[in-house]
């Protein structure tokens, strides 16, 4: 059983900055399809970005120049920086992973863009 857990959601103006973070409840060197998806309100969820254990990224057309993934290995911890933020951002934010074909997900953290 993986436990992932979000923070550094919240409320910011448009332009502004935000980061988020995942804490895995184990090696996150064990998971795989590390990433952030978010779902806007009223529409499907969509990726946001993913890192590999390489450090190899892939990024949603929609964030890409703006959002910035990475992890601390030794923090079980992935981060997703977001720059440039829009009212188009505004989103419930997920931590997703997979390990053994089996999928995790947080519970989220909302992030709401409004001046």
């Amino acid at each position: 059983q993986v436990q992932l857990v979000e923070s550094g959601g919240g409320y910011v103006q448009p332009g502004g900055s935000l980061t988020l973070s995942c804490v895995a409840s184990g090696s996150i060197l064990s998971l795989s399809n590390l990433g952030w998806y978010r779902v806007p309100p009223g529409k499907q969820r969509e990726l946001c970005a993913a890192i590999d254990n390489n450090g190899r990224t892939n990024y949603g057309e929609s964030v890409k120049g703006r959002f910035t993934i990475y992890r601390d290995n030794a923090k079980n911890t992935v981060y997703l920086h977001m720059n440039s933020l829009k009212a188009g951002d505004t989103a419930l934010y997920f931590c997703h992973a997979e390990r053994d074909s089996v999928e995790y997900w947080g519970e989220g953290t909302r992030v709401t863009v409004s001046s």
